[in-house]
């Protein structure tokens, strides 16, 4: 199927309807939605509760950020195929089009008794329902020597913005013949074809401008997503350039110096030109601070995407453990109107249908050259559970992984439109 910005938007979660729940009763006036994360899945589940509430649900969506870069897509600014400004978006048409109250602050705290979100300039916002997507964070000490201090030295870009155009920079002013390392994370993490799409994507530049460079990649896990479509890919298009140590050979045994940027690889040090840390993730520190995690993730129950620790908070995107989906923006916004519908069926006794959700990962290997992975998913009572999968062939034709990078622009235009409006 070939994605338009029609033909997505086009697409609903839709069967025959359970019976409509119970009005949550609101004595202060309209019943409150409050929204964490202005994301994939955040800024989805503000606009679509807002929008098919009709005005009947006061919906404040808090994010940091005025500007948000999607961090799918960010890989092909830095293989030089976008601008940054193609994957900045902002938040006015929430607002004025669909009656969002934006607030550009860190939630840092909910007391869930109270059911009231703090802001870190001070001051709380009320809610009835809470739906949270922040995101991830890193893991403390998942790579030694690495933490956030260091990302200006080694970025890991996989929040994008400010870091991915650094790692950028950093790529285009390597030596000649010079090394790039990327220290690859653990799973699960967001976005699982993410690191390998972006190797491709500096390998099309150095084939271009340094084309004695290097790359090599520590990779703690035996295998990853697409696996054989990058592997091919890397041999047709950039033979000789690219190393990758898995954990049989130490990829599970890195250390780093950001000082001397250097990394040490079960033992023996590589000087980096450039080193691209993407370390072990968690859900975003928001998750933890309102008690909402089971070790790095938040549980949720895969009809409502309701949190399984407190059902008046619903939990989106790659801070979730919730089954089969991988942490991705299609995956988040898929979520994201079922929370949407679940919210609006709590607070104003709408309609709710069964929980379905889609996703599809893209991924550039070089010009024209795309492929894809993706699957469908249903709510069971233990997890979202995979229903049927599809992932690209090796050998495909050219005519065929063009119209497959084509249909990932596509569903760009069509995912973002559906985010902000």
């Amino acid at each position: 199927m070939t994605f338009n910005r029609r033909t997505f938007l086009g697409t609903a979660v839709a069967a025959s309807s359970l019976a409509a729940p119970m009005v949550q009763a609101a004595s202060h006036g309209r019943p409150r939605a409050v929204v964490i994360g202005g994301g994939a899945g955040g800024a989805t589940a503000a606009r679509y509760i807002a929008k098919d509430s009709n005005g009947e649900i006061d919906v404040t969506l808090i994010e940091p950020s005025r500007s948000y870069y999607t961090c799918f897509f960010s890989n092909l600014y830095i293989g030089g195929f976008r601008d940054l400004q193609s994957i900045e978006h902002n938040y006015a048409t929430l607002a004025s089009e669909y009656g969002v109250n934006v607030v550009h602050d860190w939630a840092v705290g909910v007391d869930r008794d109270a059911k009231t979100v703090a802001l870190a300039g001070g001051g709380s916002v009320p809610y009835d329902r809470l739906v949270m997507s922040p995101g991830i964070d890193f893991v403390d000490g998942a790579v030694p020597g690495w933490d956030v201090s260091a990302q200006t030295a080694m970025p890991h870009a996989y929040k994008a913005g400010t870091q991915t155009a650094l790692l950028k920079a950093q790529i285009e002013a390597m030596p000649e013949g010079g090394t790039y390392v990327m220290v690859a994370p653990p799973n699960p993490f967001r976005c699982p074809p993410g690191p390998y799409e972006r190797i491709s994507m500096v390998a099309h530049v150095l084939k271009a401008t340094n084309p004695t460079a290097k790359i090599l990649i520590a990779d703690p896990k035996e295998s990853f997503s697409k696996q054989a479509l990058f592997e091919e890919g890397w041999q047709k298009y950039y033979g000789g350039m690219i190393t990758r140590i898995g954990p049989d050979f130490g990829g599970d045994n890195v250390s780093v110096n950001a000082d001397t940027m250097e990394v040490d690889i079960d033992g023996e040090v590589v000087k980096a030109d450039v080193c691209n840390v993407i370390p072990a993730q968690k859900a975003g520190m928001i998750c933890a601070a309102a008690d909402l995690t089971e070790g790095n993730w938040a549980p949720v129950n895969g009809h409502t995407m309701q949190s399984r620790l407190d059902e008046n908070i619903h939990i989106l995107g790659d801070a979730t453990n919730q089954g089969d989906m991988p942490k991705s923006g299609f995956s988040a916004n898929s979520q994201a109107k079922v929370a949407a519908m679940a919210v609006r069926g709590a607070l104003t006794g709408s309609r709710v249908f069964p929980a379905k959700f889609s996703n599809t990962c893209w991924s550039l290997i070089n010009t024209d050259d795309g492929v894809k992975v993706g699957a469908t998913y249903e709510a069971t009572d233990e997890k979202i559970a995979k229903v049927d999968g599809f992932i690209s062939d090796t050998g495909e034709d050219a005519a065929l992984r063009k119209t497959t990078y084509e249909e990932s622009v596509g569903w760009y235009a069509g995912i973002t439109s559906d985010m902000f409006g």
